[in-house]
């Protein structure tokens, strides 16, 4: 694969390329990563195959004003990105806990971009180049372009547009539309005329040139009634889709709008390989090598992208948002010049590291009609069942993992990025499944059923439980027919909207009578645009207007998560709240289908050696039991338990009140 070398990141850099000013100047969260993986590295080789320069501006000081002039003022404009994630996501677990590292900054650095950095960096060259058009793109802008929940404030905020101090936003993917800007500003159009361009959000006090726009409840007025937020996400939700989306607007105080423009259409297998061959150096930039260089690099050097956008319509993820729900893929060819070029690396160890994208198994758009008319706005393609169009051969796939299995050098091809079970059991053959087993899993396959209650999966937008149950068993009767030991691990979500305390002991029953004890557990994680995220919100389910049941009090959540790792010492006291705020005392005791004993054992602190009784309070051990504790214990032992028990376990530990309805 040829190479042209590295972007300018510095003025030295801009002189060796003969480079006076440049036309972009591209200020982005992450570590300068010239791989198609990382967003920046497309845009700025898809503006450079164009005729346009562009320099990179990796992680300014956000505190000092002149790091964001360190390569002069663009002819053009400024483009700014936070990064491959969203900044907050990447700071913060779901807990608002801060992130000790940071996979995305040189050597794992934590702390080298601002919270909001899109919203920082934008603001910094605001006041140092009065007035520059600056272009948001990037999964954090995309995902913000209009009003939106913001979970680490707790609050409804304004579209990024009007925080950042920004002219426009590409939102999606941006190739295309990047493309357009470009030639636009390049044509000496002023950026406050580019109006037209698809797949770009814009601010304006004239919205008489909108055509046939959809106007969305006021900012104001959604803030001040979540209802109505609800409802104007639902819109939006319902116009995603390049053929038949409507231009959105949103009004702001003082005759301010935010006008959002229909998707940029999918691109062509072609526009895919296009891209996907530009002469990327697949490396992070050698200054970093010193630091030991970029941790985030390590998984995608040796994997290959090859489709984007996704059918699947959870709805706890944003990808309906940013990618669409209309998949695009690259051709065989494409795959296979690169998969050429890894086994030529010295590094290379003989191991794809995954083929795939959003969801691996996606070769193609779920039925004919899409490609002509889009997506159903009111309806899913797997959800809640499959739908009677949908297209689940799996045969391009399929050739396409053969042909990559039988390249010199390569020794096996992995399948890391997840697949649809569901949509892989609408395949009659079961060919995929079984091809699967046999060459594509390193010891374990990684799905996602997320939770195991109806009622959660619901609105989770997921299949019942019974469609996992039933892959589960045709995947252990191939791994036994084809002489395999190979487990699953299960992907399993708490406190998701729509799950009471009822529905996690649920969960704990499951993992008890499958045997699987997860390592680690994920809280639902409220980022913008999604459904899942809007009902957290507002406690309204968007699609129906129904009130759901949330779960926000940090204890009761706490006692939702302790659940999924129910035997770990640590978890035992809210395990216990849990049960006994659920009237599930049968699950407390010594049969095998308890969840917990109703005592614990511990040494003594005194190094005796001896085993004591403990109630389950921290410090309460005594070796002297009276008459009603004996009677409890024995009761205990008999799989039984007394009046007195039940009654001292309710009065043990700390008790909030929260409804298991």
């Amino acid at each position: 694969m040829r190479t042209e070398g590295f972007l300018p990141t510095s003025r030295e850099e801009m002189e060796k390329q003969h480079i006076k000013q440049l036309d972009f100047v591209y200020v982005i969260g992450d570590a300068y990563v010239d791989h198609p993986s990382f967003g920046h590295a497309i845009i700025s080789r898809v503006l450079q195959v164009h005729g346009f320069t562009v320099g990179i501006i990796s992680q300014p000081d956000w505190k000092k004003d002149e790091s964001i002039a360190v390569l002069g003022r663009p002819r053009l404009a400024f483009l700014v990105t936070s990064g491959n994630m969203d900044s907050m996501v990447n700071h913060y677990y779901v807990s608002k806990r801060r992130r000790g590292e940071d996979a995305y900054t040189p050597g794992g650095a934590a702390g080298k971009r601002p919270d909001h950095a899109a919203v920082v960096y934008s603001n910094l060259i605001r006041r140092t180049f009065k007035d520059i058009p600056i272009i948001l793109g990037g999964i954090e802008a995309s995902l913000r372009r209009l009003a939106h929940y913001d979970y680490w404030s707790d609050s409804y905020k304004r579209s990024i547009l009007l925080d950042a101090g920004a002219d426009l936003i590409s939102y999606g993917m941006g190739e295309k539309s990047i493309v357009e800007i470009a030639e636009a500003l390049d044509a000496g159009l002023s950026v406050k005329d580019i109006t037209f361009i698809r797949g770009t959000a814009y601010r304006t006090q004239d919205i008489s040139s909108v055509y046939d726009g959809i106007a969305l409840p006021p900012y104001e007025a959604c803030r001040a009634e979540k209802k109505l937020y609800a409802d104007s996400f639902m819109t939006q939700y319902e116009n995603t889709d390049p053929f038949q989306g409507k231009a959105l607007i949103e009004a702001y105080p003082n005759r301010v709008y935010v006008v959002q423009n229909p998707p940029a259409e999918p691109l062509t297998v072609q526009e895919m390989d296009d891209i996907y061959g530009l002469p990327y150096m697949r490396a992070p930039h050698p200054s970093y090598e010193k630091e030991g260089g970029v941790p985030a690099m390590a998984e995608v050097k040796f994997s290959l992208i090859s489709c984007r956008g996704c059918f699947g319509g959870c709805n706890f993820c944003a990808l309906t948002f940013h990618q669409g729900r209309i998949v695009q893929v690259r051709s065989h060819d494409s795959l296979l010049r690169e998969a050429e070029w890894m086994t030529g690396q010295k590094d290379f160890k003989g191991y794809i590291h995954d083929v795939g994208g959003p969801t691996a198994n996606f070769r193609h758009p779920s039925c004919q009609k899409q490609l002509q008319s889009g997506v159903c706005k009111n309806r899913q393609c797997l959800f809640p069942e499959p739908c009677k169009n949908l297209d689940s051969s799996h045969e391009d796939y399929i050739a396409l993992l053969g042909k990559l299995r039988k390249l010199p050098g390569v020794k096996k091809v992995f399948i890391r990025s997840g697949v649809r079970f569901d949509y892989m059991l609408e395949e009659k053959s079961d060919r995929f499944l079984k091809e699967m087993i046999q060459y594509h899993v390193s010891g374990l396959c990684k799905v996602a059923p997320e939770h195991v209650s109806d009622q959660v999966l619901y609105y989770m937008g997921k299949p019942k439980r019974q469609v996992y149950d039933r892959f589960v068993r045709k995947y252990e009767e191939y791994n036994k027919r084809l002489g395999l030991k190979q487990y699953l691990v299960p992907y399993l979500m708490s406190s998701h909207p729509g799950a009471t305390i009822r529905e996690a002991v649920e969960l704990a029953e499951y993992l008890r009578d499958t045997g699987h004890q997860p390592e680690q557990v994920q809280d639902f994680y409220p980022t913008p645009s999604t459904l899942s995220t809007v009902m957290y919100y507002t406690g309204i389910d968007p699609r129906t207007g129904k009130k759901v049941s949330v779960a926000k009090n940090p204890h009761e959540k706490a006692m939702q998560r302790a659940l999924m790792q129910y035997k770990k010492a640590e978890n035992y006291e809210l395990v216990k709240e849990a049960l006994l705020l659920t009237h599930r005392e049968d699950l407390i005791g010594f049969g095998a289908e308890c969840l917990i004993p109703p005592r614990k054992m511990r040494r003594d602190k005194a190094g005796d050696g001896k085993k004591h009784v403990t109630d389950g309070k921290r410090g309460s051990m005594n070796g002297k039991r009276d008459k009603n504790k004996g009677r409890r214990a024995a009761a205990d032992r008999k799989g039984m338990k007394t009046r007195e028990s039940v009654r001292h376990d309710r009065g043990s530990g700390s008790h909030k009140k929260f409804s298991d309805k």
